[in-house]
């Protein structure tokens, strides 16, 4: 069983299902009861066309509960028509998936966590994480989402906006998270860039590129954090990096700067310094204080404050941070990451053990504590 091919074809089929006049939810139900089916059976007895044979058991899945439903209220039939046979036609239905769960009658919130699940392939869990939220919370918001497109008419799709956040969560969980999608917000936000020809979709993909060229140097054996600063660069995918500068500046070109385009700049000075220590910070304050004007967010300005510690000095970094919500994750390890280059080494070791007590994965967890136990042995006796 190819776990990897049916994530892929889970949104493409969940698509079909919706066009043939399926409401969302649904289908949804039918493509999960044909999956089971599919690990059932595959194994010993694999088909030709595996989406074909998923649209087809999905679909009478669908029309056998809408019959039973119409039963059961006494009307008749509202999809009696069985698709020919044949193969299902080589579309890729996803990206437009992507534009239908960001409905209009939805939250942007609300319609960010649905596609998470129905076409990214999240668990509930993983979203929870991800909008840092508990998982009871997500699982309501999801069913709201739900319930609120049931039966309303399809054929009005989301905003571009709505789509652009979609997809940087999913990449962003693929990334560091144990479900790989980073390949497939990859292969979309191409989809989405070439088809808008819009910045600030040239700007995400632009992004997620400088990202991914670094991802075989982000850890080390036994999935062992390596922060950026100590990072192999050789190791970068200086390929990927040439093309996503490429779209950058072309994208910065059309003088509609954006979020995205902004976070491309910062991870391009990164990518472009050699070694950690020539990092043009000055540079990245810049375009960090231009993130903060378009978007006003609490964690840009604690990784600003980050930034503004490597080019002025940790005073001046903690000055910064004295503006930001203590209780934003991450705050606690980036002032004991300060108060150590400030040299107050005991104060730093106990907030990098108290920022791995809090710390939300295993390896974000013991990186921290490895920190604590590091800057403790730095401390004079």
């Amino acid at each position: 069983m190819n776990d990897a091919l049916l994530r892929e074809l889970v949104p493409a089929v969940l698509a079909v299902l919706v066009r043939r006049g399926a409401d969302f939810a649904s289908a949804e139900d039918a493509v999960q009861e044909a999956l089971i089916r599919a690990l059932e059976t595959w194994t010993e007895d694999p088909p030709r066309d595996p989406k074909g044979w998923l649209v087809t058991v999905a679909w009478r899945r669908f029309l056998d509960a809408t019959r039973a439903e119409t039963s059961r209220r006494g009307r008749e039939v509202a999809v009696e028509v069985e698709p020919a046979p044949g193969p299902v036609p080589a579309t890729d239905d996803t990206l437009w998936l992507y534009f239908l769960c960001a409905h209009p009658s939805l939250a942007p919130g609300s319609a960010v966590a649905l596609t998470l699940r129905a076409v990214g392939g999240l668990t509930t869990r993983q979203i929870a994480t991800a909008y840092l939220v508990p998982e009871a919370t997500m699982a309501q918001r999801i069913s709201r989402a739900k319930r609120r497109i049931s039966g309303l008419p399809l054929d009005r799709p989301g905003d571009l906006d709505t789509v652009l956040r979609v997809l940087y969560l999913v990449f962003n969980e693929g990334y560091g998270g144990d479900v790989d999608l980073a390949a497939e917000a990859i292969r979309l936000t191409r989809h989405l860039a070439a088809a808008t020809g819009d910045p600030e979709a040239a700007g995400l993909l632009a992004l997620m590129l400088l990202h991914h060229a670094r991802r075989a140097s982000r850890t080390g054996p036994g999935g062992r954090l390596v922060p950026l600063g100590a990072q192999d660069r050789s190791r970068w995918d200086t390929a990927l990096i040439a093309e996503g500068v490429t779209i950058l500046q072309t994208a910065l070109g059309r003088d509609r700067l954006g979020e995205y385009q902004a976070q491309a700049a910062i991870a391009a000075l990164h990518a472009d310094a050699p070694a950690a220590a020539e990092t043009d910070w000055v540079q990245i304050v810049e375009w960090y204080d231009e993130l903060l004007r378009l978007t006003g967010s609490p964690v840009v300005r604690l990784n600003r404050a980050v930034a503004v510690g490597e080019a002025d000095g940790p005073q001046a970094g903690l000055a910064a941070l004295a503006e930001v919500d203590p209780e934003l994750p991450r705050y606690t390890a980036v002032r004991a990451y300060l108060l150590e280059r400030a040299g107050d080494l005991d104060a730093a070791a106990g907030l990098y053990a108290e920022a791995a007590r809090a710390a939300s994965s295993v390896p974000e967890r013991d990186h921290l504590t490895r920190e604590a136990a590091r800057v403790r042995q730095l401390s004079p006796p």
